[in-house]
């Protein structure tokens, strides 16, 4: 397959899920995406400890010590190099490294790109074409620029756990770390977006987001109709869309389901299909108003009916034409047969691990799935970068030997 992004090289200082997981998504699509590490302290016995991005240390799984399943989640398809930015020739082999990429990427604190020299004002005299991008958690140029922040945070700040949840019941965030997936995907985005116009004007710049300011964007309808209607949304019982009746879950004789009348040709529907067209007749279940307003029982009698079978009876029954889908677990929903058959599963060889289990990307191409290989051990790429840029073994060993490699 030929990858859209091949032959573009990215260099990318970062650490944990949000930057990573939007580089990802660039070196799957081709990009030689370097994950520049940092490479740890020597102890008293001479060993280095402490070095790498710290998702390799994120238990409870390992696949050796200091190599976590964590980890292989948002660095598929990278290379490592281990070095250290703080050190002058650290730095002397970022700029030769950056003469010969498209993109500088980083999710750091948002005071330390232009400390570390990863900002365009600091790489525009190395290469004028190069693009900087930064993913912070509030940004780089105000007064938050150096708190620190991370997905949890945003989702308590943003509103997200006051709408999560059943009405009167504790705060909830949400069960993933979606805001830092959110802000990675931007995050690439915008990358991708200054790399074009760098290709045609051949001047980069830096370009940027953050995590609060990805999370509030997510609020989209609400945000517009609280600040031109006043109209605050809060919970809603079951999970239940705001406006639409019913679009919520409902109890099935062996578990949840989520049903979903958004239009109401899919109530008719609904009610045809499960042979309960006295509903439809109904005058407080007439229109989606009325449905509304009379919800409690209308989901009373909805229950009693769904719990007369099972999910799959439901779900066979009512599959394509009225939108419906069970409630899984975790396991349940990766162990569904059908991300075999849309090929959403898939697995790489590991040193530690043949037949690694991962998840395939979501982008297809001409049809087809992304080819994906193992995220790299610590330093893996180190050596044969630096002989790239010009360093020969001896030298390779002397940065080893002061801890900048």
């Amino acid at each position: 397959m030929h990858l859209p992004l091949t032959g573009y090289r990215i260099v990318s200082a970062e650490q944990y899920g949000a930057g990573p997981y939007g580089t990802m998504h660039l070196a799957q699509l081709g990009a030689e995406v370097i994950k520049i590490e940092p490479p740890g302290k020597s102890g008293p016995d001479g060993k280095r400890r402490g070095g790498g991005d710290t998702a390799r240390a994120v238990g409870p799984h390992f696949l050796r010590p200091g190599e976590s399943l964590y980890f292989q989640s948002f660095n598929l398809n990278k290379k490592s190099l281990t070095l250290d930015l703080h050190t002058d020739e650290g730095q002397e082999i970022l700029h030769r490294l950056v003469s010969t990429s498209h993109a500088v990427a980083n999710n750091m604190r948002g005071d330390l790109p232009a400390r570390l020299g990863l900002d365009y004002a600091a790489l525009a005299g190395v290469n004028p074409a190069i693009v900087c991008a930064h993913l912070s958690a509030y940004g780089r140029d105000n007064a938050r620029a150096r708190w620190p922040g991370y997905d949890y945070l945003m989702q308590a700040e943003a509103g997200y756990c006051s709408l999560t949840g059943e009405p009167g019941g504790e705060p909830q965030r949400m069960g993933l770390s979606m805001v830092d997936f959110m802000t990675g995907t931007l995050f690439a985005i915008g990358l991708l977006a200054a790399l074009v116009d760098a290709q045609r004007s051949g001047k980069g710049r830096d370009v940027d987001t953050d995590l609060l300011s990805a999370a509030i964007h997510q609020t989209s309808y609400p945000a517009l109709w609280y600040m031109n209607e006043g109209d605050e949304s809060g919970r809603e019982p079951r999970s239940a869309h705001p406006t639409a009746t019913p679009s919520q879950m409902f109890r099935a004789a062996d578990g949840w389901m989520f049903v979903m009348c958004q239009l109401p040709k899919f109530w008719d529907i609904l009610t045809q299909t499960i042979g309960r067209t006295d509903l439809a007749d109904d005058p407080r279940f007439a229109d989606n108003a009325a449905r509304r307003a009379n919800r409690d029982a209308l989901t009373q009698l909805l229950d009693e009916e769904f719990g007369k079978q099972p999910m799959a009876h439901w779900q066979d029954l009512l599959a394509g034409t009225v939108p419906v889908a069970p409630v899984y677990g975790l396991g349940a929903a990766l162990d569904n047969p059908w991300l075999r058959e849309t090929g959403m599963r898939d697995s790489v060889d590991h040193p530690d691990r043949e037949d690694m289990q991962i998840l395939a990307s979501p982008i297809r191409l001409d049809g087809a799935r992304l080819p994906n290989r193992a995220a790299p051990l610590l330093g893996e790429n180190s050596d044969s970068l630096l002989g790239e840029l010009g360093y020969d073994a001896d030298a390779v060993g002397k940065l080893r030997d002061k801890g900048v490699i």
